[in-house]
């Protein structure tokens, strides 16, 4: 037999089979799909039905999306719809229908769920924020003089000098002074002459004279002492020495020898540091719970490991619009000054938010509209609770409501079994037979 030949045998072989394999298949597809083998299939599934269990719906199995609420065949391929039921026993549909999620033990140990108790706690945390020293306000003092002249001898001649309560700073000249000396001396001698006088308006006059003149005097700043030595000597002085009001430190000067100087220019700044304040930055939510009077623990650089207790003196009335921060000011006692104006400092308030419930920060399901916890009524059946939430302080989350002492709930896999329950859910019907 020829090569040619032997080929033209093994194709006719080939075509028929294909041909035979091609009735087969037809004839049985013919035979699946036949209308009383469909009818044949829905009695079965009908009748194969577990009275015990609940049915969601009907569903296509070549077409799963396809959905009915009963029994009967599908509209594209003719085979018998398929039962759906819900994974519950009675037992378990009770509970969902109390509001209740069954999960059994096996589950819970898959998802690492983890139960806690609602606990009654003292709660506080420390705010920690940053401050800065700056000098008591109120014990500052600022030198002018209320009449011009001109800077003769200076005393305190440099930024920095500590300076006493009542200590020389610098003498002036005034001719202001100078003429209101002469008009007190010469009101002086009247008083001496007319003072007893007989008659009786002679001797007011003069009396009135000599005190408005003093009283002059007293209001350009001449203390009660150099008033007494004018009259005791009765000698004009030339210049008038102008004294440190507080003891402090000289911050600022612009009096210097020589020099033209009136009212309007602040010739001393003299700053008490032995008391000073440190401020500090406070944000807006922390606000309410920084009190007037609160205790501060105050930490600086250049004494690592040590700490300063001060009091908040005053919280004040505007926040900063950039960092929505309030200043707030806390009242140091500063022995030995050595503690400088500018100088930074860390500073700790404790805040005390009181007795609350609380529990983990994570038992808390929160959706931002919302927040959920689940309450264990038994080994296996949990209940989603709404409830209000306070602080979160330290990974505990105080509960205002919605919860009650010694209740257990989900502290870790919540959201695991929160999911679990949206997967399990009934689906949205797709269709209608």
């Amino acid at each position: 037999m020829t090569h040619r030949t032997r080929t033209i045998i093994r194709g006719t072989a080939l075509v028929v089979a294909i041909g035979l394999i091609a009735f087969l298949f037809s004839s049985r597809r013919l035979h699946l799909f036949s209308p009383a083998k469909a009818q044949t299939s829905h009695a079965e599934a009908v009748a194969g039905t577990d009275p015990q269990k609940h049915i969601l719906y009907w569903y296509d199995p070549m077409h799963p999306a396809y959905h009915s609420d009963k029994a009967g065949i599908a509209p594209d391929c003719g085979m018998a719809l398929v039962p759906m039921y819900e994974s519950k026993t009675p037992a378990e549909q009770a509970s969902a229908d109390a509001g209740l999620i069954h999960m059994p033990k096996s589950q819970q140990r898959a998802l690492g769920v983890r139960l806690t108790t609602v606990d009654e706690q003292d709660v506080s945390r420390t705010l920690r924020t940053s401050g800065v020293v700056t000098a008591d306000e109120t014990r500052i003092g600022h030198v002018h003089v209320k009449t011009s002249g001109w800077v003769e001898d200076v005393y305190a001649n440099f930024i920095g000098q500590l300076v006493r309560k009542g200590q020389p700073l610098f003498t002036l000249y005034s001719p202001d002074l100078v003429a209101t000396q002469q008009e007190y001396l010469i009101a002086l001698r009247g008083e001496h002459q007319l003072g007893k006088s007989q008659y009786d308006e002679v001797a007011k006059s003069s009396q009135s004279l000599l005190e408005s003149t003093r009283e002059r005097l007293k209001l350009w700043d001449l203390t009660d002492a150099q008033i007494a030595n004018l009259d005791r000597t009765g000698q004009v002085s030339k210049t008038i020495t102008i004294y440190s009001p507080v003891t402090g430190f000289i911050t600022d000067r612009k009096a210097f020898p020589h020099t033209s100087v009136n009212g309007d220019v602040e010739l001393y700044t003299v700053a008490d540091l032995s008391r000073v304040w440190v401020t500090a930055d406070v944000f807006e939510a922390d606000l309410p719970y920084v009190k007037v009077g609160q205790q501060a623990l105050i930490h600086f650089p250049y004494a690592p490991g040590k700490a300063i207790t001060g009091r908040v003196g005053y919280s004040y009335p505007v926040l900063d619009p950039q960092t929505h921060a309030a200043k707030i000011r806390i009242e140091v006692a500063n022995p030995g000054t050595v503690l400088k104006p500018n100088m930074l400092a860390d500073v700790e308030l404790t805040i005390n938010y009181g007795r609350h419930l609380v529990v983990p920060a994570e038992a808390v399901l929160d959706s931002g509209t919302m927040q959920t916890v689940f309450i264990a009524h038994d080994e296996a059946s949990f209940e989603p609770r709404m409830v209000t939430i306070g602080a979160t302080v330290d990974g505990k989350t105080i509960l205002i409501s919605g919860v009650r002492k010694g209740e257990t709930i989900v502290e870790s896999g919540n959201f695991l079994l929160d999911s679990d329950t949206r997967l399990n859910a009934p689906m949205p019907m797709g269709g209608t037979k």
